[in-house]
């Protein structure tokens, strides 16, 4: 499976979600499906994403919250499962893409492919409702069963290492944040 696929497969179920990327390949690719004021890309903040997501659902209780984070990202912050769990939003959906690489920063492995299972370090710290897959319809049919619970979740899904030729996106950073904030006051 792949992210972008992963990505088009659940495009059209994020119109009423703030959504919150984390930076590189994943902010591009869902950019690059379609810009919307209700996505915000988190650029130059690796391991961030699940927190900026966090105080989005708190701030904003009856919005649904989709955090788009990746492996090295969520392992650069792993106390942040661990706040998530002891806030435990239930409009909050979080969705790690492993594909065991910190792809927008080189390439380079992460401990996933050695056998760390996120999914299970989320359990660990209290996260009510996770989930692993590895295939588009595992993807859609999680997707949904999470948005459908009202329940704080992870879901891992496995994907390729491969991405977008460039991890940069052509909306500028403040004019994304401009657009996002002005999403949220409407909410």
């Amino acid at each position: 499976m792949t992210r972008i696929d992963a990505l088009r497969a659940v495009y059209d179920r994020l119109s009423d979600c703030a959504v919150v990327t984390i930076m590189g390949a994943v902010a591009a690719e869902v950019q690059s499906i379609g810009h919307r004021p209700n996505f915000f890309y988190l650029q130059h903040a690796m391991g961030l994403a699940s927190s900026v997501g966090l105080g989005i659902a708190l701030s904003k209780p009856s919005l649904p919250v989709v955090v788009f984070d990746g492996d090295g990202s969520l392992l650069m912050n792993l106390g942040g499962l661990s706040t998530l769990a002891r806030y435990r939003p239930s409009n909050l959906l979080h969705v790690v893409f492993d594909n065991e690489s910190l792809l927008s920063v080189g390439g380079f492995p992460t401990a996933t492919g050695a056998g760390t299972r996120l999914g299970d370090m989320a359990a660990a710290a209290g996260v009510p409702r996770t989930a692993r897959v590895t295939t588009i319809a595992d993807f859609v049919s999680e997707f949904d069963a999470a948005q459908q619970a009202r329940q704080l979740t992870t879901l891992v899904a496995k994907v390729e290492a491969i991405g977008p030729s460039a991890f940069v996106t052509d909306l500028g950073l403040l004019e994304n944040r401009f657009q996002f904030q002005r999403y949220l006051h409407t909410r």
